[in-house]
């Protein structure tokens, strides 16, 4: 495979991947990342063949395990119970608990709140120029999460806080500044949970922590330890790839000038501009994909932006279409892990945009929007917006 060197953290590359993207994807499925010194693949077949492959998995071999160092076990003691990081039995205990909790039935039934919510926050919008992810992309899917968890939609801010410096341990830009944060973020977010279950547990509501702590799987239940990994994870996937889509789809929406939000136009969104650029997996394995080999203890980087962007796959996959038919897109990710919270996150972001555009039809940008320096996920530093008089 053909081999390339390209900073993540590079401001052009962060701006805007994706040509890097296409000149890798001209040379195969797969090429060499220099910085990560990893195999990627690159191609939008590649991708799904990779996410799909039982001889892969997001669990690190045994023997490969690295030492944590004792100032960052807090963290990787909560991920030890995550089930976006376990395979086998583990796993599939863990996500059939969680999933006869989040139901598709219990999801549709938020749909009249989110859609006040989303009514209720645009009445408080200022006026004159205003962030729209602090205003509106980043309250929507944190209180969304809340009130479904069952959580005090008070601590939000906390919640907010503290989910953004954990997640930024996946960050390219990752500093000893930002592993004591996540650290910190990490302890206080587990006391708050830990405290939560046990009210929970001696008063149980009509929420998702309630329903988590009754659920069982031939006779086992979550473990405390389980649960405050899971609601943490819950609350942390559940809102913070949701902010990038939504602001990254208005960003989008507004330099075309597009207004009318059909289910078509949501998933070009999550297809055109996705907020996670890169997903892991290990190789379990010896396994052939494609003209490529690979052993066990090797590790493959799921390029989810660039298979997305697979002219193979989608005509035109630079230009947005929000009337676009193709295969599924690669932003949710794939098999066994793919996304619990898919359903919610595209509910979401349809009642998002519609409310915005029925009540702000002369939305516009105020200034020209900058991504953050976030690689692996793909976001907006803020979003700029005003309202004609």
């Amino acid at each position: 495979m053909q081999r390339f060197s390209q900073s993540p953290t590079d401001p052009a590359f962060v701006q805007d991947p994706y040509p890097f993207y296409d000149q890798t994807r001209a040379g195969g499925d797969f090429f060499w990342w220099e910085d990560y010194d990893m195999a990627c693949a690159v191609s939008h077949s590649a991708v799904h063949a990779v996410l799909r492959n039982r001889k892969m998995g997001r669990e690190c071999p045994a023997e490969l395990a690295p030492d944590i160092p004792a100032a960052l076990q807090p963290f990787y003691d909560v991920e030890a119970h995550s089930m976006l990081e376990l395979e086998g039995e583990k796993h599939k205990r863990l996500r059939a608990l969680v999933l006869r909790a989040f139901t598709s039935r219990t999801i549709a039934a938020l749909g009249p709140d989110i859609r006040q919510l989303c009514h209720d926050l645009i009445d408080q919008f200022p006026n004159g120029p205003f962030d729209l992810l602090t205003a509106y992309a980043q309250p929507v899917p944190v209180v969304v999460i809340s009130r479904l968890l069952g959580v005090p939609e008070n601590r939000a801010d906390d919640l907010l806080r503290w989910s953004n410096a954990m997640v930024s341990m996946y960050q390219a830009r990752r500093t000893p500044e930002i592993e004591a944060a996540a650290i910190a973020a990490t302890n206080d977010f587990t006391a708050f949970m830990r405290s939560y279950i046990a009210l929970r547990r001696q008063s149980p509501r009509d929420d998702l922590i309630s329903t988590l702590i009754a659920a069982e799987e031939d006779g086992e239940k979550l473990s405390e330890d389980e649960l405050i990994t899971t609601c943490i994870l819950l609350l942390n996937a559940g809102h913070e790839a949701t902010v990038h889509t939504l602001g990254n789809g208005v960003k989008t929406l507004l330099e075309r000038k597009i207004r009318n939000i059909s289910e078509p136009c949501v998933e070009e969104i999550i297809r055109f501009d996705p907020p996670l650029h890169m997903f892991t997996r290990w190789v379990y394995d010896d396994v052939t994909i494609g003209d490529q080999t690979f052993k066990r203890g090797d590790q493959i980087a799921c390029l989810l932006g660039a298979g997305n962007r697979d002219p193979e796959a989608y005509d035109n996959p630079n230009t947005f279409d929000p009337n676009r038919k193709g295969p599924q897109n690669t932003s949710f990710g794939g098999g066994i892990h793919f996304c619990v919270g898919a359903p919610l996150a595209r509910l979401e972001l349809k009642i998002a945009l519609e409310v915005l555009f029925e009540r702000c039809p002369d939305l516009q940008l105020a200034t020209v929007p900058q991504y953050g320096d976030v690689f692996h996920f793909h976001g907006l530093e803020r979003l700029m917006v005003t309202q004609s008089a």
